[in-house]
């Protein structure tokens, strides 16, 4: 293996420890993935092993293709999942599937969150839609979760959980992040009386701003702790 595909499998480990510690997951549910750019090669978590026994030698290497390159643990059942969207989008460099309360809460109830906070609009963009229910590992899960997706930042799994994408590990850790937040703070609200949905023009005016301005610094700033995207 290359330098730089030891250097993905040590920070999938890493931030396999953070969101396990976080509470987006439990038990050994949820996974995670980071594709090294220019190798066509992508670093996922192993199926079954729960998260305090991990060691960054654990990490599965695979192609594009879901073929095993390196790892001799089986790689997550939702490997399909996580190759898909690579596929389908060549901006994303990190893929993270969640199981936390309130993102799970209205991915059972088949509700999408809309747009009601700025951080939000900034980072996913119109909303967080639910992908069609379909059984989880299956290419049905994988195609349903890529269309739903499109080009946001994050989509519910019906009766299952959430997937956050960003262009490296710590982007889509704070998508995750900031999608549950804005669960529970939209379930809140409509127990409250009805939440607002910012205007579509503020929305796009609020991607905009985050895809072209804000998110460099921060790519910028994680660029000593998580691989960026194009990087060794």
């Amino acid at each position: 293996m290359t330098v730089a595909t030891e250097k993905y499998k040590e920070q999938v480990f890493k931030m396999a420890q953070r969101m396990a510690t976080s509470g987006l997951v439990t038990g050994t549910w949820g996974n995670l993935s980071a594709r090294v750019p220019r190798e066509d090669l992508v670093v996922i978590t192993p199926s079954g092993v729960p998260y305090f026994l991990l060691q960054p030698r654990d990490m599965v290497v695979l192609d594009l293709e879901g073929r095993v390159v390196e790892g001799e643990k089986r790689p997550s059942t939702e490997s399909r999942l996580h190759l898909a969207i690579y596929r389908a989008r060549p901006d994303v460099f990190a893929v993270m599937h969640t199981h936390s309360v309130f993102a799970s809460a209205l991915a059972v109830a088949r509700r999408p969150i809309p747009p009601i906070l700025e951080d939000l609009a900034q980072v996913v963009g119109d909303g967080v839609p639910v992908a069609a229910y379909a059984r989880a590992g299956t290419e049905e899960l994988a195609r349903a979760a890529v269309e739903a997706l499109g080009n946001r930042g994050a989509v519910l799994l019906a009766n299952h959980g959430m997937v956050g994408v960003g262009r490296n590990l710590e982007e889509a850790f704070m998508v995750c992040q900031i999608v549950e937040k804005s669960a529970k703070v939209y379930l809140w609200a409509e127990l409250i009386g009805q939440a607002a949905v910012l205007p579509a023009e503020e929305v796009e005016a609020l991607r905009s701003c985050y895809l072209d301005e804000y998110s460099r610094e921060y790519i910028k700033a994680c660029a000593g702790a998580i691989p960026r995207p194009g990087g060794s």
